[in-house]
């Protein structure tokens, strides 16, 4: 165990020093490093590393090739007849990339740095093409937001088909009575949009969200009705010449168009009525929050054919962000999301998505596309017995001394770190916890466990975020990630931290432990 001595100018008159050794193995480790090696062994063979992967990591697909596999990686090619030392074994632990925290990890691309800035469509279809398919070959579901005149949405129909060519996908008929399957799209380039027409009828659609909201504090909240407005308000200044422009010259143009954005008629439950041809409806956060407050099953039920999209409200003048967790629950498909509003909302969003191989798309829970005999469907407000618990222990961090400078977070002494766990998913669900501070060391052990009862585990996402406690000012971030929890890979993991635009860390990561009861 290395031993590091930091000095630090105190008050600008003298100097003080601190050690902080790194921590060894914990006592748990000890005990599962002892439990599976052979009896009086000061290593762990090949063959009881095997073990420990299937029976106390719970990972039973794994064969002797991935514990040789492990011991080279660590040890080298020549010395696998060595085994693991008690050292090596908790240097595995600690390596995100051999003892990852859930079933399967990817990679993140950062979108963009700041708000966004003009780009010539050309140039974003070509960058769409070339990119699409890099990280998965699920299609790639394309919104257009346009303010075009029919003659300009003729020439985005040739662009698009010409820069797309065989990528992309549009159906024989003018409207679906079933979506495909994302399998069956694989490689494809789909376009989701208003047809002309109704795009007309609804150009205002995002008015209502603009405008500021008053309130008064004695006054009580109106009730919910029927009448919910959605971003398919009605324009009554289309005249007939209008019509008929658009109806000559936007033909080809709707032709292309996989994902038909409904118009809505003013009255959500009419609105989400099932019919025969499916369709795209578009709310805001604020217009989804509303209706979900009444309607929530009529929701689900909606989603279980058609697609829902919720995308920020238009005050959000900031790229600034909402909770995705009510569309999530709701079974909307689509959740919009400022690219450039990093926080807690984002990571949410990252969270999800690390989920079936971080490829773009996660697969619905069951309960939310099925019915029950009497046609009842999924209420997220209803709470349920708990179907499982989550136990989650915390045990050491490391990593922060070598991607910080000595006085990023305190120019007088080393960090006082503390981890904050979160659960995000159905109200019943939510729970924040927190370890207590360990002061003055760049490599805390905090050695705490928490247990997290939930009772629908497959919309639930655990959030981990470490800060640096301070006393005069708002607590410095170190750290975070989000995963989802039907991801999570029992046992000891290493859990890599990631920054606050959701870049990975080099080197700081925690020492967990998952367990399910």
């Amino acid at each position: 165990m290395a031993t590091h001595t930091y000095t630090y100018k105190q008050f600008s008159c003298f100097n003080k020093t601190f050690t902080n050794t790194e921590p060894g193995p914990p006592s748990d480790v000890l005990h599962a490093f002892h439990s599976f090696s052979s009896a009086g062994a000061t290593s762990m063979s090949a063959d009881n590393l095997l073990g420990f992967l299937t029976d106390h990591q719970r990972e039973p697909q794994c064969t002797s090739d991935d514990s040789l596999r492990i011991i080279q990686s660590l040890k080298g090619d020549h010395k696998t007849d060595d085994g693991l030392t008690l050292d090596d074994f908790f240097h595995f632990l600690l390596r995100d990339d051999l003892n990852a925290p859930i079933k399967s990890e990817m990679l993140w691309y950062e979108v963009c740095e700041t708000l966004t800035t003009p780009v010539s469509l050309r140039q974003c279809l070509w960058s769409i093409r070339e990119h699409a398919f890099v990280t998965s070959k699920y299609p790639v579901i394309i919104t257009f937001e346009d303010h075009l005149t029919p003659d300009l949405q003729a020439v985005v129909a040739e662009m698009v088909t010409e820069i797309f060519g065989e990528l992309l996908y549009y159906p024989e008929t003018d409207l679906l009575s079933e979506f495909p399957s994302p399998e069956s799209l694989k490689g494809r380039i789909l376009i989701s949009t208003k047809p002309p027409i109704e795009y007309l009828d609804s150009k205002s659609c995002d008015e209502e969200d603009k405008k500021p909201k008053s309130t008064d504090k004695g006054s009580q909240s109106p009730d919910v009705t029927n009448k919910v407005e959605t971003d398919d308000k009605d324009v009554e200044d289309l005249n007939e010449s209008d019509e008929k422009s658009y109806k000559e010259s936007a033909p080809k143009y709707k032709r292309l168009i996989t994902i038909h954005a409904g118009k809505s008629k003013g009255d959500f439950q009419e609105d989400l009525k099932v019919a025969g041809k499916v369709k795209r409806l578009s709310l805001s956060e604020s217009k989804l929050e509303k209706a979900s407050e009444s309607f929530a099953p009529d929701i689900v039920r909606f989603t279980q054919k058609n697609i829902l999209r919720v995308y920020p409200k238009g005050t959000r003048i900031t790229s600034s962000n909402y909770k995705p967790h009510i569309a999530w629950t709701h079974g909307a498909q689509m959740v919009a999301f400022n690219m450039q509003g990093h926080g807690k909302s984002l990571w949410f969003m990252q969270g999800m998505f690390k989920a079936n191989g971080g490829c773009g798309y996660v697969k619905k829970p069951d309960f939310l596309v099925e019915k029950g005999p009497n046609n009842e469907v999924f209420d997220p407000k209803r709470t349920l017995p708990v179907n499982k618990t989550l136990k989650v222990k915390v045990y050491l961090g490391t990593g922060w001394s070598s991607d910080f400078s000595l006085t990023d977070f305190d120019s007088h002494s080393p960090p006082d770190f503390y981890v904050k766990i979160d659960i995000a998913g159905v109200p019943a669900d939510r729970a924040k916890k927190k370890t207590k501070t360990i002061k003055n060391n760049w490599f805390p052990v905090w050695e705490e466990e928490f247990e997290f009862p939930l009772s629908v585990p497959d919309l639930a996402l655990l959030r981990i975020q470490v800060k640096e406690e301070n006393r005069t000012e708002k607590d410095d971030f170190a750290g975070q990630t989000c995963l989802p929890v039907t991801e999570l890979k029992s046992g000891f993991r290493s859990v890599p931290l990631y920054d606050e635009k959701g870049e990975k860390y080099k080197s700081v990561k925690l020492l967990m432990r998952f367990q399910f009861k």
